[in-house]
């Protein structure tokens, strides 16, 4: 069995970003999926930039 290296943990963090803003565009929020679509492409270059971006609009909806 192959453990877990950066490059998956990117490609994981990848898919999430992509799955996060599909499902941001379902419930109504296109902001908020067009923002996390551009951190999930930008994520090849800035790894870790679309988990941050995910994580700050939850935050930001919470404090509302």
């Amino acid at each position: 069995m192959t453990g877990i290296n950066a490059r998956s943990a990117n490609k994981l963090s990848i898919v999430s970003t992509l799955i996060d803003s599909a499902l941001a565009f379902r419930r109504g929020r296109p902001k908020s999926g067009l923002l996390l679509l551009g951190a999930a492409a930008l994520s090849s270059r800035v790894p870790g930039i679309g988990t941050i971006t995910s994580l700050f609009l939850r935050l930001a909806r919470r404090l509302r």
